[in-house]
């Protein structure tokens, strides 16, 4: 029941020699949900609609993926078999256990949930206490589709704040290390911030105003108490996503980047994906285009980076996508068999 990590556009099959990703599965079904709880109407089209959605859930064979119980492997190539690897937290992979959870055909044990919860780092930066991880990502993916205000598992009742809380801590935190900018990358301010993955100019290493610089292209730039992955490239998607949990710096930062940059940034379909104010040398790059002024900028739209601005914003706006998945008995029981408690879930145990 689980998709490969990317389809050929042209042929619907695998591409290339890509995995059977359950964390890719798991933002597809997520959007397949929140399809079977929006179109609620009883005309025939929107009862299809809702009967494929439970056809393509009730496939995922979610045991199957725990090549490692109780935690949940990270994918599987059938070259190779499962990747040594697994869904330990904290990451974007919030989304994936919740669904694990919930699923009414091959539910994985709460104790799965354990395991997930048992890989956290608690630590502190940039005046920050949160479960750290360094991309913005991880922060953002699975608050597109679940509302985490008010709800608490046990780990974050130890804590006295919810993952919603967590997401707006680590939002400060990026923005705070970007005001202080330790790398001395151009454009970093208070009103222009945003590590997480992206597209990146280049895997070189160039000196530029006296300093020797590593760039990268696609990377999982991030900092943390525990990294510091960071080559000047910046990506709009980080502060986008984040406007429901800190608006009053997310949205500033959106203006800011498209009132600096112009048309460099902003174009037919919004943001592009990523730009480096650092990278001003006159060198091949793998895509996108190089400015002397300005710097490099991607050319590129990332529907993974796309969707959770245009998802988040709508969120903020009007809680379109939180209210419609609380209304999906899928997620619900995933989240309770978690252990959350509290708010909108209500007060019932894991298990019911």
């Amino acid at each position: 029941g689980f998709f490969y990590h990317f389809l050929d556009m042209s042929t619907g099959q695998r591409f290339e020699n890509v995995e059977l990703s359950t964390i890719d599965t798991s933002l597809l079904l997520a959007g397949v949900l929140f399809c079977q709880s929006y179109y609620d109407g009883a005309d025939s089209t929107e009862s299809l609609i809702r009967s494929l959605a439970d056809s393509i859930y009730y496939r995922v064979n979610w045991n199957w993926a725990q090549a490692r119980p109780p935690a949940l492997s990270m994918g599987w190539h059938p070259e190779g078999g499962f990747i040594p690897a697994d869904w330990i937290g904290y990451n974007e992979a919030m989304i994936l256990y919740v669904l694990a959870l919930g699923s009414p055909t091959h539910p994985v044990d709460a104790s799965a949930w354990a395991a997930w919860v048992g890989g956290y780092h608690w630590g502190t930066f940039r005046g920050q206490d949160y479960v750290q991880f360094g991309p913005l990502f991880g922060h953002e993916y699975s608050h597109v589709w679940i509302d985490f205000r008010g709800i608490q598992d046990v780990y974050m009742r130890s804590r006295g704040i919810n993952y919603f809380e967590n997401s707006r801590r680590a939002t400060y935190a990026q923005r705070a290390y970007a005001a202080a900018n330790p790398g001395v990358w151009n454009g970093y301010s208070n009103q222009i911030w945003g590590l997480t993955a992206s597209d990146g100019p280049a895997n070189t290493t160039l000196v530029l105003n006296g300093r020797t610089r590593q760039f990268h292209t696609y990377w999982a730039r991030g900092v943390s108490s525990l990294e510091t992955n960071d080559d000047g490239t910046l990506a709009p998607t980080a502060a986008g996503a984040a406007v429901p949990f800190a608006p009053e710096i997310s949205i500033p930062a959106l203006i800011t980047m498209r009132e600096t940059y112009g048309s460099h940034l902003f174009s037919t379909y919004g943001f592009r994906d990523a730009f480096n104010p650092t990278f001003t040398a006159q060198v091949p790059v793998e895509r996108g285009e190089v400015d002397p002024v300005f710097g490099w900028f991607d050319v590129d739209y990332l529907g993974i980076d796309q969707g959770p601005i245009l998802a988040m914003i709508e969120n903020y706006r009007s809680e379109l996508i939180w209210r419609t998945m609380r209304n999906n008995s899928y997620i619900v029981r995933g989240l309770k068999r978690a252990g959350f408690t509290g708010g909108w879930v209500g007060v019932t145990g894991p298990g019911h």
